[in-house]
């Protein structure tokens, strides 16, 4: 199981396999796993009677706004965070659950997503992660024990990327997650000197990939799962190499 020990890197979907199934399915989640990697992202939402769902966007295709939608107005290929934590715990694919912006402070759903992950007995199988520090930290207080790791992008919503080191010992994250442009040997000699984990997004490049594992990035988060699993050399690549040597 990928939780006991990573791999190196790891590989996971980003919302599962959307090039070839729907994004944030359990179609989508399961077609990556199948497709080899070691597990998935995923997006977390709350409707307004708190169901926790598993969806990007604030709104759904036709309009409507999650935050004014019942469990029972779903449509049925969105699933519910608790299915998909179920599917983890019966496959055993590393899940990173990222909790999305809603509100400037955090709401019940920090808590009650980390509720599941215990229920699910989850903790050793997901890291949680959001571009707000808030949610971090609130995740932080609530389970310490479940993996961290902090987003970011060019747009770093706190201000200048300096200010990174500053959050991710104020939310104690074990991983950062850059957008994979701002991956270079300055940030990760950082994150070595830190001791962060560093999981690159969203990576859907054979040349990127190549670039990142030369870097030694321990994960990568991308829509191609065989992009992504360029990243392993085959059993016979292997073997070649070994004769060639």
């Amino acid at each position: 199981m990928v939780s006991s020990a990573l791999r190196r890197p790891l590989l996971l979907g980003h919302r599962g396999s959307p090039r070839e199934h729907l994004e944030n399915s359990l179609s989508g989640f399961q077609a990556a796993l199948d497709a080899g990697l070691d597990g998935i992202e995923l997006d977390v939402r709350r409707l307004r009677d708190g169901t926790l769902v598993v969806h990007h966007d604030a709104v759904l295709p036709d309009g409507r706004a999650l935050t004014t939608l019942e469990r029972h107005q779903l449509p049925p290929q969105v699933p519910t965070l608790a299915q998909a934590l179920a599917w983890a715990g019966t496959t055993g694919a590393y899940v990173n659950v990222e909790l999305k912006f809603e509100a400037a402070r955090p709401d019940d759903r920090v808590g009650r997503t980390l509720d599941l992950i215990r229920a699910f007995g989850l903790t050793g199988q997901v890291i949680v992660s959001s571009f707000n520090p808030w949610l971090l930290l609130a995740a932080r207080l609530d389970a310490p024990e479940v993996p961290r790791a902090l987003l970011i992008h060019r747009s770093y919503r706190l201000g200048p990327l300096d200010l990174v080191p500053l959050v991710m010992r104020w939310t104690d994250c074990q991983a950062l997650h850059p957008l994979h442009t701002l991956v270079t040997r300055s940030l990760m000699a950082q994150a070595r000197t830190h001791g962060w984990r560093v999981n690159a997004w969203t990576v859907n490049s054979l040349q990127e990939v190549q670039r990142l594992c030369g870097l030694e990035v321990d994960g990568l988060i991308g829509d191609l799962p065989p992009v992504l699993l360029s990243a392993r050399p085959a059993p016979g690549d292997k073997a070649r190499s070994a004769d060639r040597s």
